[in-house]
């Protein structure tokens, strides 16, 4: 039986290699950069931590790009590696709530559903004062014209971190029998049992990375807190995937590929070939130390707002180089694991390279920064525990499907499926 499983999670994870290159045309910060940011964060630790992480330096490095041999393999995956922040509003974005399940209230719709009748209504949220608390206002829930219940915002809240948030995973949230009688005071409305509360996320096929990163990092502190040396180990390689992904101003926005501005490709041009070419020779990795996170979801908000912040500059830059350069001059062709690809040309690489300065290196270097902070600031957190004389352990791959983080998400089938 455990063979079977690992076989099967293998094929699905080969599959999604194969057709994240179909898309790309690139080797998937692509498989490159994740490792060497990655790799580089260890030299950012203070010393009561890079014991341990030197020691454990390989697997860190080549782990860092197991959420993308993922990404096909659960449907909570691929919405952990981005935001479309610019669906919901613009900079700074305060339409966008910064818990996790404020955003799924506001953005989710609550239906009412009677199973006999097949019928569905849509309950609607009307908020107004209230006398008694005016931090705490009331939320009118109504079902048409008729009032289905008033209830104050913290109580709501309260029953849907219980009853509807704990269902995430599931494949419908839904509230009936006794909870749902209880809360809703049924009885008015439902004395037959037929009707029930059925949740539906509408936000989090948006992406939901900086809420991910925040999960990740209690995950990681109480790992650290348990002294569970393997787990802070496969913890510590998918958060520094993540990290880099949001440093990555395509994971920040609708247009992620460019396919809104006839810029297809612009992705993997970005965060893949750009790295491959100059990354090596051109850029320096060595950050200087990790800082301590005093406010981790400030802290991860900031990081998408500054990669939203230069948007702009990725995709004009392109589109004006684009224009300038025969179509001859911009693809070249490559043999890339057996096949011929299509790739941007070295010259016109260099072009749009130079032309956004340093760029691709500063987010490079600010991913490598943030990774070793929150690494840093995680084991702080825990109690600064003794890691550099945890015994040496044969940490090999977990091949195994993961689903028990707190966050998660439907799929977002016309995200590149790998790559950042």
């Amino acid at each position: 039986m455990k063979i079977t499983r690992y076989i099967i999670f293998i094929t699905i994870a080969v599959l999604a290699i194969v057709i994240s290159s179909a898309h790309t045309d690139n080797p998937v910060w692509g498989f490159y950069g994740h490792k060497k940011i990655n790799r580089m964060a260890v030299f950012a630790l203070p010393q009561e931590m890079i014991g341990f992480y030197k020691k454990n330096i390989e697997y860190v490095t080549e782990h860092a790009v197991d959420p993308d041999k993922r990404r096909y393999a659960t449907k909570h995956e691929a919405v952990r590696h981005y935001i479309d922040v610019d669906h919901w509003g613009e900079i700074p974005f305060p339409e966008v709530p910064r818990k996790f399940d404020d955003a799924l209230i506001k953005y989710g719709e609550l239906q009412l559903v009677d199973r006999t009748a097949l019928d569905t209504s849509i309950l609607t949220f009307v908020t107004v004062e209230n006398e008694d608390d005016e931090y705490d206002p009331i939320i009118k829930i109504m079902d048409g014209d008729q009032l289905w219940l008033e209830v104050n915002t913290k109580k709501y809240k309260g029953f849907f971190a219980e009853h509807i948030f704990n269902q995430y995973y599931e494949d419908e949230m839904i509230v009936e029998g006794h909870v749902f009688d209880e809360f809703f005071e049924a009885d008015k409305f439902n004395k037959r049992n037929t009707r029930v509360l059925k949740f539906v996320d509408k936000f989090s096929y948006q992406g939901i990375l900086p809420y991910h990163l925040e999960s990740m990092f209690f995950q990681l502190r109480k790992a650290f807190k348990d002294g569970d040396a393997q787990k802070v180990l496969r913890l510590s390689a998918d958060y520094g995937h993540y990290i880099a992904d949001a440093h990555v101003p395509l994971h920040t926005t609708v247009n992620y590929n460019g396919q809104l501005t006839d810029q297809v490709g612009i992705h993997a041009f970005w965060e893949s070939r750009l790295p491959e070419l100059f990354a090596e020779e051109n850029y320096d990795f060595f950050v200087g130390p990790a800082d301590f996170i005093e406010k981790p979801r400030d802290y991860f908000w900031n990081v998408i707002i500054d990669s939203h912040s230069l948007l702009d500059s990725v995709l004009t830059i392109e589109k004006r180089l684009s224009i300038q350069y025969p179509q001859d001059q911009q693809y070249c062709y490559d043999e890339r694991l057996g096949r011929t690809v299509r790739i941007e040309c070295e010259e016109y690489a260099t072009a749009y390279h130079d032309a956004m300065g340093e760029m691709v290196e500063t987010r490079m270097q600010d991913a490598i920064r943030a990774i070793s902070s929150v690494w840093y600031s995680a084991w702080v957190s825990a109690g600064q525990p003794e890691i550099n004389t945890w015994a040496d352990e044969d940490y090999a791959p977990v091949e195994e499907v993961r689903r028990n983080s707190n966050l998660g998400g439907g799929s977002h089938e016309e995200r590149l499926p790998s790559g950042g």
